[in-house]
């Protein structure tokens, strides 16, 4: 009997066993983390999954947000995380830990050790927790041409556009002058806006710059009559940008708060987008300039001293003796500035085969007898 007892109790242990590892869920997995990951790691492993995966959120996937919470709820707390390294997913079944997937009720960010974890989910519910945003107008871009000197020296260009700029008669306030402002009723002069939305989370605060007086807490007492209270008016500005040195086609220059203003906030960015119109005489290699100069044949042959026009004005050229068609010359220090100094020009010399020849020349040509 004793025999048959403790068969009895291994078969039923074998079986136990089998159970457990069957239904034990790899939280580490889950997660896409090492065993020996850290909880900063953790933490922000989960962040990753509970953005990408929230039900609200276009694409989300809710079974798969469960499961990455129910594994942070173990993993994110260092003494859960510990039992569930000695004994698997089945010690926190049944009430313990997780809870049976109860765990979104009432759940906490800030206890779960996210801290501004409902910064991600701000964005999805409308809002940002724990703060309101500073408005900000709309960016402006606008296209200016250089000449190819121009690119290569830099330049003043004066630009000219029109855009909505901060109203001159109330100073961007909105508020007819000499009458002043008032608390906003709105936010109560707190500049933002609690909204409080229900989610498989539980309740879910988020706050909102005020949109009665966008952020500020205050109102015009009056309206201005010049913008209507709106404290931007559109008129035309003209200011003079500086084009930098070496600048190439395509390139983009970026001058912050010269964009369109907005009441409450800051303006936005103006971006100078700039074209190179091209050059007949020259092209451009980086910092090197490169362009072409034809010689004739007796230039070629006996050498000569020719002019080459540069970015820099005109500067004289030696052509040694006996130079071939297609020779590379350079001019140091004639190309594009930048960061490591002025680049070069590089001229390649094209020597022009006579058309026509004289009887004269024909003979001289046959003496010289120069055949390949």
């Amino acid at each position: 009997m004793l025999f048959a007892y403790s068969h009895d109790i291994r078969i039923r242990s074998a079986v136990i066993c089998r159970s457990v590892t069957s239904v034990s869920k790899d939280y580490y997995k889950i997660l896409n983390v090492e065993k020996g990951a850290s909880q900063e790691e953790i933490k922000k492993a989960f962040r990753v999954l509970a953005h990408k995966y929230h039900p609200d959120k276009a694409g989300g996937d809710e079974a798969k947000f469960k499961e990455a919470n129910e594994a942070y709820q173990v993993l994110g707390d260092q003494e859960k995380r510990q039992k569930y390294d000695q004994f698997g997913s089945a010690a926190f079944e049944g009430g313990q830990g997780f809870q049976g997937g109860q765990g979104f009720q009432g759940f906490d960010f800030s206890s779960s050790g996210f801290g501004d974890l409902g910064d991600i989910f701000g964005g999805m519910f409308g809002g940002a927790r724990g703060g309101n945003r500073e408005e900000r107008g709309s960016d402006i871009q606008i296209d200016v041409d250089l000449t190819f000197r121009e690119a290569v020296f830099g330049t003043q260009k004066d630009l000219n556009f029109t855009k909505l700029s901060s109203c001159e008669r109330c100073g961007g306030s909105g508020g007819e002058p000499g009458i002043g402002m008032k608390e906003c009723e709105t936010c109560k002069g707190s500049g933002v806006q609690v909204f409080s939305q229900r989610t498989i989370l539980g309740t879910i605060q988020s706050k909102r710059a005020c949109e009665a007086c966008r952020g500020s807490g205050e109102v015009p007492k009056k309206k201005c009559s010049t913008c209507a209270g709106d404290g931007v008016e559109r008129r035309r500005e003209s200011f003079s940008v500086t084009i930098p040195t070496g600048v190439d086609d395509g390139a983009t220059l970026r001058l912050r708060e010269k964009g369109e203003a907005v009441r409450g906030g800051r303006a936005g960015d103006l971006f100078v987008r700039l074209h190179v119109r091209d050059d007949a005489r020259f092209e451009r290699d980086g910092s090197q300039i490169l362009s072409r100069a034809t010689i004739g044949f007796s230039q070629a042959a006996l050498g000569d001293t020719i002019d080459i026009e540069t970015v820099d004005g005109a500067v004289s050229l030696k052509i040694p003796p006996s130079t071939q068609s297609g020779t590379l010359f350079r001019l140091r220090g004639k190309g594009v500035p930048s960061s490591r100094g002025r680049g070069d020009h590089i001229v390649t010399v094209e020597v022009r085969t006579p058309e026509k020849l004289s009887r004269e020349q024909k003979k001289l040509l046959e003496e010289l007898g120069d055949r390949v």
